[in-house]
């Protein structure tokens, strides 16, 4: 017999061989056990941790991009109260507590103090606040047409639509 005839069997001892052990372990093994509910509460629960550390992130960023984004273009930009000291305290005549969308556990303080009132006016404007009276007073060592103060100033709590009033040094 030559390789190209038909054989009796149909194949060869070490074929048969091969498809018996094939069979033997495709039967033998077990089939898997899938805990399909367990997957998805386990994927449900790791989206939801997910979704909340990047929501948190964005809280947490939110409050320096909204003092980013109210910059007026000259430089000004919404600063945060200094701690006590005794060069703080004039500035805290010009300083305004400003409460976001009614928020009036966490408001913002916004020196004001030594900025021109063109850049004072469009913060206005952003934040939707109304310029009041401005006024000159002569005080020596500050920058003539500066904020020196503005009122109301804190402790009080401002909020959008609220009038300032301020005061211009005139040197």
């Amino acid at each position: 017999m030559t390789s190209h005839e038909a054989r009796s069997s149909g194949c060869a001892p070490f074929e048969e061989e091969l498809v018996n052990a094939m069979n033997r372990y495709a039967n033998s093994a077990d089939a898997p056990d899938f805990d399909a509910p367990g997957i998805v509460r386990r994927t449900r629960r790791r989206r939801a941790v997910g979704i909340a550390a990047v929501a948190t992130a964005l809280i947490v960023a939110g409050g320096g991009t909204a003092l980013a984004a109210m910059s007026d273009g000259t430089g000004h930009r919404a600063r945060p109260a200094a701690s006590r000291t005794a060069a703080s305290t004039k500035h805290d005549a010009a300083t305004v507590l400003y409460g976001f969308h009614g928020d009036d556990k966490n408001p913002l303080p916004i020196d004001f103090y030594g900025w021109d009132l063109q850049g004072f006016k469009s913060y206005m404007e952003k934040t939707q606040m109304k310029l009041g009276t401005v006024s000159k007073r002569p005080v020596t060592g500050c920058k003539p047409g500066s904020v020196i103060v503005v009122s109301p100033h804190t402790p009080k709590i401002v909020k959008a639509g609220d009038t300032i009033n301020v005061v211009l040094c005139s040197g």
